[in-house]
């Protein structure tokens, strides 16, 4: 199995919407990450739910492995990769999709249909016009195992 190599964090700041951070990755890539599911899901981030200002102290842990407000509250560079990744629906490229389609000889209609989505969405996904939802994505990779 390949090493798999861990994203790390360079920068994080609150952003002017509420519970929303922005990340720079050693990657290069700067996102903008909506964390408020987490915050409001777990007890442990209840302040930062009433404290716009401890929301905004926002620290880079050690090592850029994750981000901290407290000893008690962090939040783990995976999580917020994959986070990121999902809010920007970068899980599969147009490119991508047009050529599992392909491979797999659907029309528009019958991806569709088997996704259970519109033609019309597919013909933007294809076209890069909207990104690929991961449910989706990952729709493709289960029907290509049958």
């Amino acid at each position: 199995m390949p090493k798999r190599i861990h994203p790390r964090i360079l920068a994080v700041s609150a952003d002017t919407k509420p519970l929303t951070l922005q990340v720079t990755w050693d990657r290069g890539q700067q996102t903008m990450i909506d964390v408020s599911a987490l915050i409001n899901s777990f007890a442990i981030f209840r302040p930062l739910r009433t404290s716009p200002e401890l929301f905004g102290q926002v620290q880079v842990g050690e090592y850029g492995a994750d981000i901290v407000w407290s000893d008690d509250m962090d939040m783990s560079a995976d999580s917020l990769w994959r986070l990121a990744q999902e809010q920007s629906g970068a899980t599969m490229t147009a490119d991508a999709f047009k050529t599992w389609r392909t491979r797999q000889s659907y029309t528009l209609e019958t991806a569709a249909a088997a996704l259970g989505v519109s033609r019309r969405m597919l013909a933007y996904y294809e076209q890069g016009s909207k990104p690929i939802p991961r449910v989706v994505a990952l729709a493709t990779r289960a029907l290509d195992i049958h």
